[in-house]
């Protein structure tokens, strides 16, 4: 009897299952951070791409061939097909203040648990830094 008792209340193999406990919860951690983190990567490709194509239209006073261009350039760069939103068309006066919105669709699927598709905008303004005679 004292030598059943004296088994049942050893507790060495209880630091392993705590250690193994520990990894299971680090390497769950982990792996739903592989597939967040390159939401965040692409978030801010996204405000690097209207950045950029804010600033073409502001260097060219407008947007059109220029813009599109640069549009094609930055996808094939980034890997990214958002959809462009621009507030006007064509040639933007000195001055005169735009907006370009850029947004794309990301999922976030956490291996078979399903798909969480999320919207990422990013959005710029600028100002046309041409003087158009007319």
């Amino acid at each position: 009897m004292d030598r059943t008792r004296m088994i049942l209340k050893d507790q060495r193999g209880e630091g392993y299952i705590d250690v193994v406990v520990i990894l299971l919860v680090a390497l769950l951690v982990i792996a739903l951070g592989m597939k967040v983190f390159p939401v965040f990567i692409a978030k801010n490709e996204l405000n690097t791409f209207a950045d950029e194509l804010a600033r073409v239209a502001e260097i060219e006073g407008r947007i059109g061939s220029a813009t599109n261009i640069k549009a094609n350039e930055l996808r094939a760069t980034t890997g990214l097909d958002p959809s462009i939103n621009w507030s006007t068309t064509g040639r933007v006066q000195l001055n005169e203040e735009f907006t370009v919105t850029v947004t794309q669709v990301v999922d976030i699927g956490f291996f078979e648990f399903g798909s969480f598709p999320i919207t990422l905008t990013s959005k710029s303004t600028g100002r046309s830094e041409v003087y158009w005679k007319n």
